[in-house]
């Protein structure tokens, strides 16, 4: 309680904000809370040491590696103490406590009117920087966190570079509006910390999965090629048999045509026809910044490839056998090994130099494809159909709650936040600050769909007005470049500025 009190007031995930916050409140709240006591000596406040001991006795249980502290500790002996504070410790046992008790925590922060909104979920991770620093390589003994370790953290802004930190990787699976479906608030529903040192698509896709034996509802899937590039058995696999679609951006070494299957050719994800053109097979994604023309270009490309593509002829079976259908079978091609599609117009492309042997894929209407096949790659859209990038877009929510956790207007996720140890506490103190997160975010959502309801019960503008924005304009009297209402915007954001550092 008193963690989620200093979040919610901007203070970062110290006990000593906790403490500090906890004392400020009522005497009859702290009374309740058992922050005071009442004695026969007065009124006795919880001290600091009291807090910080309270949530050590909390976080012990579930606490799969537990970090002693090191105050009194000469640093000699500190591998001899954490090798005593481990054993005996039931690892698997405490780790999959501590997985109850953060998934308890993030779904309880979700409304019960919006835990069956949607089923569609984006994930993603990012670097969570401990607090604790690396020892020298000369240096045997452990870090004062043992539970961290060396990850890199990638960064796809212009202008930003990569680099290597010490710490966590941290995932969150958002909540995001189904395809077609109306908006619904971005909530997390579900966080996983754990060391670079773990493959972070194989702990999602355990989180989805004990997500989904939970009760929650496994749609959509959305990630990117950090989860689409690891092998079928460690991400798609184990969602695919839970019942989750995914829609992934495919990493550059899996696009294009990697293959064959009964003489049908496999390309992004999907079966084409052995005829199919080159130039066809080996679409990429639309670039960043495509201009109109380019976007038009790229769908009618799109268009075309999808009528050599073989279409799925039923549902998969239990064992995840399923059959397809040939596209000329299906009336997308016109090919004389399919006498029936010759009948069809001449706006259908035409299979040209049918060759004497034909595979099995074209002496057959339709073929069974085994689960091994396209594995890795199959999702739910054609890949990169507009349809695909649509759907795709909505991965941005992921992207969207990282930031606002690392606003630091909000909770201010950074180095320092927490100055805890080990892979419990830093995970209890990120799924506060997604409680905090969600709390906010639902009322946001329903403070604007009220506004928007009141606009337009009176018959107001729906758009909302724009923050004013400063007009380059040619040399002036008030500055080279500089409108007059942009020098006026910055004289008053100046005073603004000045007024706030008197004040502080």
């Amino acid at each position: 309680m008193g963690v989620l009190l200093a979040l919610s007031e901007g203070r970062p995930a110290h006990l000593a904000a906790a403490e500090r916050t906890l004392v400020a409140l009522p005497l009859a709240d702290q009374l309740r809370l058992g922050i005071a006591v009442s004695s026969e000596d007065g009124i006795h406040v919880a001290t600091y040491r009291q807090v910080a001991d309270t949530f050590d006795v909390l976080t012990r249980p579930i606490d799969p590696s537990p970090v002693p502290s090191f105050r009194d500790v000469a640093v000699a002996r500190r591998a001899e103490h954490l090798a005593e504070a481990r054993r005996g410790t039931d690892a698997p046992a405490a780790r999959a406590a501590l997985d109850r008790v953060v998934d308890a925590l993030v779904e309880a922060s979700v409304p019960d009117r919006y835990k069956s909104a949607s089923s569609s979920l984006a994930v993603d991770w990012t670097d969570h920087e401990t607090w604790a620093r690396p020892r020298p390589k000369d240096d045997t003994a452990p870090s004062a966190d043992p539970d961290a370790s060396w990850g890199h953290a990638k960064r796809n802004a212009p202008g930003a570079l990569d680099h290597l930190f010490f710490g966590y990787y941290a995932q969150v699976a958002t909540m995001v509006h189904d395809d077609g479906a109306a908006r619904v608030p971005e909530l997390v529903r579900r966080i996983a910390v754990h060391a670079p040192s773990t493959d972070p698509p194989a702990v999602m896709a355990a989180t989805l999965v004990r997500a989904r034996r939970s009760g929650l509802a496994l749609g959509d899937v959305l990630c990117d090629c950090g989860y689409s590039n690891r092998a079928p058995g460690t991400f798609a696999a184990p969602l695919r048999r839970a019942g989750a679609r995914l829609v992934m951006d495919l990493h550059p070494a899996d696009r294009g045509p990697r293959g064959t299957f009964e003489g049908a050719v496999l390309a992004n994800g999907s079966l084409y026809c052995p005829a199919t053109p080159p130039v066809l097979l080996g679409l990429g994604p639309l670039r960043r910044g495509a201009s109109d023309e380019e976007r038009r270009a790229h769908d009618q490309r799109c268009e075309e490839a999808a009528r050599y593509r073989f279409g799925a002829h039923g549902a998969p079976g239990p064992d995840g056998y399923q059959r397809f259908a040939c596209p000329a079978a299906a009336g997308k091609l016109r090919c004389a090994l399919k006498a029936e599609s010759l009948a069809a117009d001449y706006t259908r492309p035409t299979v040209r130099g049918a060759p004497d042997e034909p595979p099995r894929c074209c002496q057959q209407r339709t073929i069974t494809v085994t689960p091994d096949v396209n594995a890795k790659t199959a999702q739910k859209f054609d890949y990169p159909s507009p349809a695909h990038r649509a759907s795709y877009a909505r991965r941005v929510a992921a992207e969207r709650t990282y930031a606002s956790l690392a606003d630091p207007a909000t909770e201010g996720i950074r180095r320092g936040w927490s100055h805890l140890f080990g892979v419990a506490k830093n995970t209890v103190m990120y799924a506060l600050a997604v409680v905090v997160r969600n709390v906010r975010i639902v009322e946001g959502f329903e403070r604007r769909a009220a506004e928007e309801q009141r606009r337009a019960a009176v018959g107001g503008p729906m758009t909302r007005r724009r923050r004013r924005r400063q007009q380059q304009v040619g040399p002036g009297p008030n500055g080279p470049g500089r409108s007059p209402a942009g020098a006026a915007i910055v004289l008053v954001n100046d005073r603004a500025l000045a007024r706030r550092h008197e004040t502080m």
